[in-house]
């Protein structure tokens, strides 16, 4: 625990929620100076009190509305199934508290974009808790396509695959919030925003599970000159690997990117030796020994981290709030919208028989 728990003059957080991503910030915010764990908050009062007992000085309540009236709380975390977090993140800013959101900030464009207005309105720090963004991985990686050091970007490909099966109540696959896009797919397009911009066209194509929602989706980001092509499911596991591709060399972000700790830096003629050419369509056992072995036109830079990696995203929150901001230009609440709109304008087609 932070050596300022229980300091008043520490960054006070409270979450909502109680599941494993609630209990992965926890204990993260050991990892982030000057936070400390105020309170928890769950519909369950047992669930509440157990979260509690596992971090020293932190309250429990049963109720939202008790936990968002607590001064000690100087920002809330929200940690619930995805169909609750733009109902409970409005709550927070009406009541004052900034609020940090567990992806994705809604289950639609409509959502982000309310939060967004409330959070301006009433001048209350509101924003997704897209950690992968602050990873320092992923903030030198951008540093590195930025600086034009692989050259104009051609194309970004990135997939992130987690099987998981279809159990009746899964939250994975319910009807409201559930689906690979909102779980996984706003990963990879919020990280292609992040390095491309926002797109001048979407396309792509999906293939549904009983419940309605999808089990995996394609997408297709235009931009002048270049392209991002982006995939999600929950139907297998896949190489959760992130790439992108410039005229001068290529950068990938070693699985899972959305966890980065390891990028490549490849150059072009690297790239184009017969044994690497399909890397970037798919990692071959050749590209795994270049990672491995040192050679010319060859750069891995690792960033390891303690904890989760959520510590990056709460303090860059603190250090935001703490200026009086109500968005973080990192993360700001348009390109959560933004992400939200392509998945539904993709969604929009109807459903494919099958999706390879």
């Amino acid at each position: 625990m932070n050596e300022s728990a229980g300091d008043s003059t520490s960054f006070g957080w409270g979450i909502v929620g109680t599941g494993a991503i609630a209990h992965q910030f926890a204990a993260d915010l050991a990892h982030a100076p000057g936070a400390r764990l105020a309170a928890v908050q769950s519909r369950s009062p047992d669930k509440a009190q157990a979260f509690a007992e596992r971090f020293p000085y932190t309250k429990a309540y049963g109720d939202l509305d008790a936990l968002l009236a607590d001064p000690d709380i100087r920002a809330v975390y929200i940690a619930t199934p995805n169909a609750l977090h733009a109902e409970q993140a409005l709550r927070a800013i009406e009541a004052g508290k900034p609020v940090l959101i567990e992806k994705p900030v809604g289950v639609s464009s409509g959502q982000a974009q309310a939060i967004e207005s409330a959070a301006r309105e009433q001048g209350v720090f509101a924003m997704e808790a897209m950690w992968s963004r602050f990873l320092p991985a992923i903030r030198h990686a951008r540093e590195i396509v930025l600086a034009g050091a692989i050259g104009t970007v051609k194309s970004l490909r990135a997939d992130l695959s987690y099987y998981r099966p279809q159990e009746p109540g899964s939250r994975f696959f319910a009807p409201d919030g559930g689906g690979a896009a909102l779980d996984l797919g706003v990963y990879p397009l919020s990280l292609a925003i992040h390095f491309l911009g926002l797109p001048e066209r979407v396309s792509g194509a999906w293939q549904a599970v009983q419940t309605g929602v999808d089990l995996r989706m394609r997408f297709e980001l235009f931009y002048p000159g270049a392209k991002a092509t982006v995939s999600c499911g929950l139907d297998r596991t896949g190489s959760n690997l992130l790439a992108i591709e410039g005229s001068e060399g290529t950068l990938q972000i070693h699985a899972p990117f959305l966890k980065a700790q390891r990028i490549s830096v490849y150059s072009a003629h690297l790239r184009r030796l017969p044994l690497l050419r399909q890397d970037f369509r798919g990692l071959n056992r050749a590209a795994k020994l270049v990672d491995r072995i040192a050679m010319p036109g060859h750069r891995l830079a690792e960033f390891p981290f303690p904890g989760g990696g959520l510590q990056f995203q709460a303090m860059a929150a603190m250090e935001a709030i703490g200026r009086g901001e109500t968005s973080c230009p990192v993360m700001p609440l348009a390109q959560s919208a933004a992400v939200l709109r392509i998945i539904e304008t993709v969604r929009a087609n109807g459903p494919v028989a099958r999706l390879d």
